[in-house]
């Protein structure tokens, strides 16, 4: 089986999709992704083969224009509305109508029997449809965007199978078309059942396996046998884009954690943003950024600003959380692990910059036992969640069902 993967121009959004796309292939299947060059480094880390199409797309430049100077998204951008997630939609289809037509000529060449997408990639949809194969989303976390979004932007949407509108309406190609973003024909949901939203989209369940990207081991990993007796270590990750929080906060982030003496704080920072923070206090140990399953087992906690890569990764540790949303799907997920119990969160800029609001989060979650108690009910959940290679031979048996007249089945669908 072809298995064509679009991908959106963001890493992040790419990564959770790697440890199904490696069972696809050792079940023999052959892959391919399509996508801009933001996720092409991405793509060869993993072993894959990709097809590069356009120019880079900068996700980070976007998300910075326009700020005030000295000013992170989450003061000039507060946490909107939940009606208004949907809006997140309107970016993602305007990116997709001005690729469709390229991305639609690769795939009827390719000819896949199966097209595999992250749930903000809205070509797969299209795609899908006029080739007649099945589509299936993988979600990131805890998911409060997609099908909003979906639904917001259905009615701007050409027909996909160019059927006539009775308005009128031209379609991307010239033809007359009726409104129509189809919805994917399965969801893939690595969220373990405590953490899904309860009235959200049901979903596949599939085990998310920490993955985002390769690295050499350093030697202070090997030999490191983590914190010793009384003393507690916390993991800290903004993510791959220090950029977006701000020297300052960065600063005041780390000096609040450092102000409990008796553990050690241990932070992902990547040069140039290590030197702009400046000195940093004695328990305070500041490395370059390497995939966190490689050291998570030596830590207490972690705290982190909502990445869904981050987020599932301490919880497949069992590590309870302290989450300092930033933007999009930050918040809702940092509201599940706080309705888990397995965290903490503050999701206004003036709480996550006070110092002693900081401080008696992290002091709480490592001296109330239920916090990670909960964590380690939330990995214990997840371990139990259907494989990748469980989930690749489900799709497998999708992709099938379009083409021979026999019945397709997946894991158990859950509701999320």
């Amino acid at each position: 089986m072809r298995v064509l993967v679009i991908a959106t121009p963001v890493p992040s959004h790419f990564l959770p999709l790697v440890p199904l796309l490696w069972a696809l292939r050792s079940a023999g299947h052959e892959v391919t992704v399509l996508g801009q060059p933001d996720v092409l480094g991405a793509v060869r880390a993993g072993g894959l083969t990709g097809i590069g199409v356009g120019e880079r797309f900068d996700v980070d430049t976007m998300l910075l224009r326009n700020l005030p100077r000295e000013q992170r998204p989450l003061q000039a951008r507060p946490r909107p509305a939940p009606e208004l997630l949907g809006g997140y939609g309107r970016l993602w289809w305007a990116h997709a109508s001005a690729l469709l037509d390229r991305y639609t000529a690769l795939a009827e060449e390719y000819a896949p029997g199966l097209i595999l997408a992250d749930p903000l990639e809205y070509c797969s949809l299209i795609i899908g449809t006029r080739l007649g194969v099945p589509v299936a989303h993988h979600r990131w976390t805890v998911d409060a965007i997609s099908g909003p979004a979906r639904r917001f932007v259905r009615a701007d949407v050409p027909d996909p199978a160019g059927r006539p509108d009775p308005a009128g309406r031209p379609g991307t190609d010239g033809r007359a078309a009726a409104a129509g973003l189809p919805d994917p024909t399965v969801l893939l949901d690595p969220c373990p059942p405590s953490l899904r939203l309860p009235d959200g989209e049901a979903g596949v369940p599939i085990r998310y396996v920490p993955y985002s990207g390769g690295a050499v081991t350093p030697a202070w990993v090997r030999t490191d046998p983590g914190p010793g007796a009384g003393r507690r270590r916390v993991a800290v990750s903004l993510g791959n884009t220090p950029a977006l929080h701000g020297e300052g906060f960065v600063r005041g982030l780390l000096h609040a954690l450092a102000a409990r003496s008796d553990t050690e704080i241990l932070v992902t920072l990547p040069e140039p943003y290590r030197s702009a923070v400046g000195p940093l206090p004695g328990n305070v140990t500041a490395v370059d950024p390497l995939p966190l399953h490689l050291f998570l087992r030596t830590c207490d906690a972690m705290v982190h600003h909502g990445g869904a890569g981050t987020a599932m990764t301490a919880t497949a540790f069992g590590l309870p959380q302290l989450v300092l949303p930033q933007l999009a799907d930050h918040f809702p997920l940092a509201d599940r692990l706080t309705a888990t119990g397995a965290g903490l969160s503050f999701d206004t800029a003036a709480r996550q910059d006070d110092p002693r609001i900081v401080g008696q989060a992290l002091d709480q979650l490592l001296s109330d036992p239920r916090h990670t108690r909960s964590a380690r009910r939330l990995a214990a959940e997840m371990a139990a969640m259907p494989s990748p290679a469980t989930v690749a031979a489900g799709l497998e048996r999708l992709a099938g069902a379009h083409t021979e007249p026999r019945e397709a089945s997946l894991p158990c669908t859950s509701r999320n």
